[in-house]
């Protein structure tokens, strides 16, 4: 069973960019409610999809560089990332059947 991966900007190249599987990257902070709303879903679509997707999570108050970079500017931010490239970008949060529609959109590669 996969679980989130949390991030960290020294982390994220090797962990996120390097990736073998698709990476679903979620930009999120300890205060932002929608933030604590999508984190079950996003353990749920880690569990669920294992082996085929990682969902990584990255806590923007103390690791700010990569959402500097991919100009993050609400939270939550899901970057759906395959092979170093951002294929897909969701800001805010979302249901669970409207995440995993996004997701299962994501790996049949529907962009």
């Amino acid at each position: 069973m996969n679980s989130v991966i949390h991030v960290n900007d020294d982390q994220f190249e090797e962990v996120v960019l390097k990736a073998e599987l698709p990476v679903l990257v979620d930009f999120w902070a300890p205060w932002c409610g929608p933030c604590r709303m999508v984190a079950p879903l996003l353990d749920k679509i880690a569990s669920e999809y294992s082996g085929k997707i990682i969902v990584a999570k990255v806590n923007t108050d103390e690791n700010s560089q990569w959402a500097v970079n991919y100009r993050v500017q609400g939270i939550p931010t899901m970057l759906f990332i395959s092979k170093g490239q951002v294929v897909k970008t969701q800001v805010g949060a979302l249901s669970e059947s409207g995440l995993k529609n996004l997701v299962n959109d994501f790996l049949a590669g529907k962009n």
